[in-house]
């Protein structure tokens, strides 16, 4: 509050004030809106809407339809710096609603809505600003400034708070597993994704029992249909464990955490994503250890691979990328990969091999989705298509396939029948 509060003071809150019934009326208002706020939105923050809500009330009923001029940073629009006219129109709107106060409307733009200053001849803010004011509970944040002027916890805002929580509790590998498996599950992705904004503050005591925590917890967290800018699960949870490796700064120590983590992982999908994010493979690892530990983590990875039981590969998230890598990556020194004939297994890798294709018909706004297998992949990993199409026939005897729609899937590829095709039709 310190830093911000004597210009604030001095720009918005004391030219409002004018008399003695002013102070009154305004610590009247102020001291039920803190209590009620409880220390989530920051504290200059509140006491400068706080004056014009009672002074200028008019501009304050225009807060509400103009959130989105007031927080809207640069990089979120399309374009870059082109905004849509209704954002200058939604300030002008609050400008005009001031009359005469409008330098006070002026000033409260420019200290406490940084991404609204463009409409006023101020600066851009980016993207990256977001975090920043999320975490110092600044209205400058969407989520924030709803939570002061609804008095209601937007979802946002509701999982940064619980990643609060999170962090006092990362040094304990059960208190924190406890804690997150307590939340919904429909809530923890963003929960995690809201860590990031704390990468600063990881300590090293935090690094193996949180660590150990997310990745295990990342099987359990459910898949979501994404927007074409949000991320995967997977990638979500990986950036925050990437970030608290990272805060070692240190590879001899980065290496004996990971040999500590290692062990407690119980997925062989997680477990691949550990050796990736610090390995030395093009593109994917971050050399945060010596390429013979990452050797030796790898060559123990693909063994554990192939002598997993199909119960156990059944249930790997990301079955069709631990087998495909464990075939891809292994040497001539080690055991052939073998997949199991079995039809649980076989309708395992097939679910995890579907995806979708997002596409939109010419002069058309309808989303079209079809469905795909990585099917050349799957041919890898049998050896040959006779192979993989004998399992998918074997599926449809076991009946364990039955009503899937993903065999039904698989059989149209057996038959001859690919989405470029169905694509093609749909244009």
């Amino acid at each position: 509050m310190t830093r911000i509060w004597p210009d604030v003071f001095m720009e918005i809150v004391r030219p409002l004030i004018r008399n003695m019934r002013d102070v009154r009326r305004y610590a009247a208002a102020i001291r039920g809106t803190v209590c009620a706020l409880g220390g989530q939105v920051a504290l200059a923050d509140v006491l400068s809407l706080e004056a014009v809500r009672v002074f200028l009330p008019d501009v304050f009923r225009n807060l509400h339809s103009s959130v989105e001029a007031l927080t809207t940073t640069t990089s979120s629009t399309i374009g870059g710096r082109e905004f849509p006219p209704r954002l200058q129109g939604q300030i002008e709107a609050l400008l005009a609603a001031a009359g005469s106060d409008g330098h006070i409307v002026r000033a409260m733009i420019g200290r406490l809505f940084p991404a609204g200053q463009r409409h006023v001849g101020g600066s851009h803010f980016g993207e990256e600003w977001k975090r920043e004011w999320l975490k110092e509970h600044r209205v400058a944040h969407e989520d924030i400034l709803r939570l002061y002027l609804e008095r209601l916890e937007g979802a946002g805002f509701l999982a940064f708070t619980a990643a609060e929580r999170a962090l006092t509790l990362m040094a304990d590998r059960h208190a924190l597993d406890r804690y997150l498996r307590s939340l919904k599950a429909s809530t923890l992705q963003d929960v995690i994704s809201s860590l990031e904004a704390f990468q600063d503050e990881f300590k090293a005591v935090q690094v193996v029992p949180g660590t150990i925590v997310l990745l295990n917890l990342l099987p359990d967290i459910p898949e979501r249909k994404r927007s074409m800018f949000e991320l995967d699960v997977t990638l979500v949870v990986s950036r925050v464990t990437l970030r608290l490796l990272w805060s070692l700064k240190d590879a001899a120590a980065t290496e004996a955490a990971v040999r500590q983590i290692m062990p407690e992982l119980n997925s062989l999908s997680s477990k691949l994503e550990l050796i990736e994010d610090v390995g030395h493979r093009k593109d994917i690892g971050h050399k945060l250890v010596s390429e013979e530990a990452v050797a030796e983590f790898e060559k123990a990875w693909r063994a554990e691979v192939r002598t997993a039981s199909v119960e156990t590969l059944s249930n790997e998230r990301r079955l069709i990328r631990v087998l495909l890598v464990a075939k891809r990556q292994a040497d001539t020194s080690e055991g052939q990969l073998a997949i199991a004939d079995s039809p649980t297994l076989t309708l395992a890798l097939l679910r995890s091999a579907r995806s979708e294709i997002v596409s939109k018909g010419m002069g058309s706004r309808s989303i079209h989705r079809t469905p795909q297998l990585a099917w050349d992949s799957l041919i890898d990993l049998y050896g040959n298509e006779a192979t993989l199409s004998q399992r998918i026939a074997d599926l449809k005897a076991a009946s364990q396939g039955e009503g899937d729609e993903v065999l039904d899937l698989a059989e149209k590829y057996v038959s001859g029948w690919r989405p470029d095709k169905a694509l093609r039709n749909h244009r």
